[in-house]
């Protein structure tokens, strides 16, 4: 019994520090800091007629719906030096037609569809630019974004920039962008934090920007193509700079059916990045690297989801040896939070939604999600295509 106990509590307390844990404690360490160093300023720019010559560059495949709208999205940052650059991999609609109608911008073409990672590694041996920025088609920036991303550039150990991802809903009521808008909120809090502390862990290529001599030419079936571009570059000992000031709207899967196809790729590439990337999570290699990447990423992807399904044979077992009354309370609350998650379910099927009941039911969905990632895996490969997510 004792052995039932102690796998337990483990799982327990895995789960718990994965999901909070984890930002409690960056957020008493990051105040910590606070009170020794004092609040971090931000880095003066240089004068206008200084500042870098910067690239914006997209990567699309098929965007012909989006591509005038993107454009004067695009045309309205305010920054003097901007080169805009699009790859096009494979497109076979009317996105290279619609975009020859802008003469200020230069395209890359690949006949071929290889994926995201192909095209980025196609386009930044073109690019010249010192500076980078990335961004999808659906995706709208900010005036003020390419500005704010330069401005972190002004610290020299800063190899990568980590603009804010933000998701709004087309209409109320749609409940897979408010999932996933109630988990970006999370998310940019601990890049933040995990950012002040020493480094973000990871840029999302929604908004992104790199050093371009610091780029290394990526293994075309990479599924987290922007994860593992900017966790290289932290290897090297450099850091990843989150910034709010930066950032990139786009409306939510358009239903959870749609959602499911990115958290099963996310969770894949999530997977393979743990694989190409397990040399960082060694604690002699650098102890604070190790410590976030762990914490924040290496445990959702792989260990916690297993956690979360192991406590409940475990609890159940642990009640029939008559274990004691503590887990009979907890078995009680493990019930109440999935009967919660199975009504928050039903609500949504049938196009109704209460925030208390959806936010279990959101969380049980990303955990699910892991495991169809393993068997995406498997089916991916050799291969860093994927079908794109039908946005609301």
């Amino acid at each position: 019994m004792l052995i039932l106990k102690i796998a337990f509590w483990t799982c327990i307390v895995l789960v718990f520090y994965t999901y909070i844990g984890y930002g409690i404690l960056l957020w008493i360490l990051v105040s910590i800091k606070r009170l020794i160093f004092g609040k971090p300023e931000k880095k003066e720019l240089p004068p206008y007629n200084e500042l870098p010559e910067v690239t914006l560059m997209i990567c699309a495949y098929n965007e012909q719906d989006i591509v005038d709208l993107k454009m004067e999205n695009t045309q309205q940052i305010t920054y003097p030096k901007l080169k805009v650059v699009w790859v096009t991999d494979g497109s076979n609609d009317q996105t290279n037609d619609y975009l020859a109608k802008y003469h200020d911008v230069e395209v890359i073409y690949s006949p071929e569809r290889r994926g995201k990672t192909a095209a980025l590694n196609h386009g930044l041996a073109l690019i010249k630019s010192e500076l980078v920025v990335m961004t999808d088609a659906n995706t709208m920036l900010n005036p003020e974004s390419v500005l704010e991303i330069v401005r972190c550039f002004m610290d020299p150990k800063v190899a990568c920039v980590a603009g804010e991802k933000r998701v709004v809903a087309r209409h109320m009521g749609h409940s897979a962008a408010e999932g996933e808008g109630i988990y970006w909120k999370y998310e940019s809090m601990l890049k933040r934090l995990d950012s002040e502390l020493y480094s973000a862990m990871g840029a999302a290529g929604e908004l992104c920007a790199i050093r371009r001599l610091l780029y290394e030419p990526m293994p075309e079936n990479a599924l987290l193509d922007d994860f593992v571009m900017s966790l290289r570059m932290v290897d090297k000992g450099y850091k990843i700079a989150y910034t709010s000031d930066a950032y990139a709207t786009e409306y939510g899967s358009a239903n959870l059916t749609e959602e499911s196809k990115r958290k099963r790729r996310i969770a894949a590439g999530g997977l393979q990045s743990i694989w190409w990337l397990r040399d960082m999570t060694n604690p002699f290699r650098h102890p604070v690297v190790a410590f976030q990447l762990i914490s924040h990423r290496v445990l959702r992807w792989s260990i916690t989801p297993f956690a979360l399904l192991t406590l409940i044979p475990l609890n159940v077992l642990l009640i029939f040896l008559k274990a004691g009354v503590i887990y009979n309370w907890i078995w009680a609350l493990q019930i109440l939070f999935y009967l919660a998650a199975f009504i928050g379910y039903l609500l949504e099927k049938n196009g109704k939604k209460n925030r208390l009941l959806y936010i279990p039911y959101y969380f049980l969905f990303m955990n699910l999600n892991v495991f169809q990632g393993i068997n995406y895996l498997k089916s991916h490969k050799s291969s860093g295509t994927w079908e794109k997510a039908k946005r609301g």
